[in-house]
């Protein structure tokens, strides 16, 4: 065959195609000449002055909070001028403090701040840097080596802030696809560790060791028909050694058995049990004498029992290293101001030097729980020996009745010059906790302070539910 014909033959199969390619290129340079003459024509049209006062006089833009509640806590918080010490100054008035988180009473503690006053003069206000660029000082790698050698572990990591530490150190292990077992009363730093994990959440009741032990065993039927897809899939268990948002403590001897038999990895969550629980204050393993090989990680506060700021996880050296690059508070947090780290290592060498310090706190978080036996219209199921305790009506009421009717004993309390406070819940929270008046004990009280506040909460809470 000739070239000749094959170029004819293709021009003939050329014409009888349809020019589509021609339509498509000609619409669009058509789209573009529209385009750019309608951004020329609005550019020098001129604005209506008149016009534009109508459209914004017309204009009624919708609130972001729709019938906001002006006697809400947060649009009349109460007012502090004194330091959060043994005594506070609320509103004016000055009170015993059961309210804040001073368990050990190092808030105000001289040689405490006399070493953070140091710091100061020393490093300055801040670090202003990650810990993995140029935040890492000194005090930081001591406050770390000396978290491991009092917990007896291998390693431990410091974060800046404490919600961030449960949060990021949970995300940092927990992947997409891995079964975790949390108890339903974890506080909102695990719920939003757990939210940023993608993972498989299976909530257990709180405190039920049977229900625990259910789920488990429904979970082992169900990898015998996928063994393959079993054998990948880690699983974890998340709890607290004394719960924030109940004050009641796990039952860490039966869930390690758990533990050891289904083969779960185990964290805690021991922001207020370190510090509080144990002869030397060593926290739940120590409390219940469990050795800490059979715990994979612990993770803590230095905000609480520690008077400082910032929080920690211990385990083993493999546990803890994965952190330094996958911890997201870690990574991508300034570090903790030097003079915290300082004021950290201070508490540190108080809770070594006086382990008396903690049946101070025990004889105290007995003696309250005990007299908070003696209000007959309120309830306290908290654990005897926690710093932290819950106060219910004894007669459950709806929600917005109790939280109301709460509101006004622990107003009435301040007045009566006794800090006592409701706990505040976000919206978002999982399994809303019952609304309480939240008790924190301080080895700071004597028997006068605590008979003065058991006192004045009994008086104000039987004026307030008589009328």
């Amino acid at each position: 065959m000739s070239t000749k014909f094959i170029f004819i033959e293709s021009m003939n199969i050329l014409s009888i195609i349809p020019q589509y390619h021609i339509l498509i290129k000609t619409f669009f340079i058509i789209l573009l000449i529209w385009f750019i003459s309608k951004k020329y024509y609005n550019s020098h049209k001129k604005i209506n002055e008149d016009e534009v006062e109508k459209k914004l006089a017309e204009w009624k833009p919708e609130p972001l909070i729709n019938n906001p509640q002006t006697n809400h806590l947060s649009l009349n918080p109460r007012c502090i001028t004194s330091r959060a010490g043994k005594r506070i100054v609320v509103d004016g008035k000055d009170c015993l403090n059961l309210g804040t988180h001073n368990y050990l009473g190092l808030i105000e503690n001289h040689e405490i701040e006399e070493n953070a006053i140091a710091a100061i003069r020393k490093y300055g206000v801040g670090s202003c840097g990650p810990r993995g660029f140029y935040g890492t000082v000194d005090v930081h790698l001591e406050l770390e080596e000396r978290l491991a050698n009092y917990t007896d572990t291998e390693d431990a990591v410091v974060y800046s802030y404490g919600f961030s530490t449960i949060a990021s150190a949970i995300a940092a292990y927990c992947k997409r696809k891995d079964l975790v077992y949390v108890d339903e009363k974890v506080n909102f730093a695990i719920q939003k560790g757990l939210d940023a994990t993608k993972a498989n959440i299976i909530y257990f009741k709180h405190n039920d060791v049977n229900d625990l032990c259910n789920l488990l065993i429904k979970q082992a039927n169900l990898d015998k028909q996928n063994p393959k897809k079993a054998a990948k899939t880690k699983r974890f268990l998340i709890v607290e050694g004394i719960y924030m948002n109940t004050g009641n403590i796990c039952p860490l001897p039966e869930l390690v058995i758990l533990c050891r038999k289904y083969k779960l990895r185990i964290f805690i969550d021991e922001s207020i049990s370190f510090g509080t629980l144990g002869e030397h204050g060593k926290g739940i393993t120590e409390y219940f004498d469990i050795p800490r090989h059979e715990i994979d990680m612990i993770m803590g506060s230095l905000d609480w029992a520690m008077g400082s700021i910032g929080g920690f996880c211990i385990g083993t050296s493999f546990i803890i290293e994965h952190q330094r690059l996958s911890g997201l508070g870690y990574c991508f947090s300034a570090s903790l101001p030097p003079l915290l780290t300082s004021a950290a290592i201070t508490s540190l060498d108080i809770m070594e030097n006086n382990p008396q310090i903690f049946k101070s706190l025990r004889d105290n978080c007995i003696a309250i729980n005990d007299g908070l036996q003696n209000i007959h219209c309120l309830e306290c199921l908290s654990f005897p020996e926690s710093p932290v305790k819950h106060i219910y009506l004894k007669n459950r009421l709806d929600r917005a009745t109790e939280e109301k009717l709460l509101s006004k004993i622990s107003d009435k309390c301040i007045e009566n010059n006794l800090a006592v406070i409701t706990p505040a819940y976000l919206e978002a929270e999982k399994n809303l906790p019952r609304p309480s008046l939240r008790l924190c004990i301080s080895t700071l009280l004597n028997k006068n302070d605590i008979d003065f506040a058991l006192h004045v909460l009994k008086k104000c809470a039987e004026e307030i539910l008589s009328i």
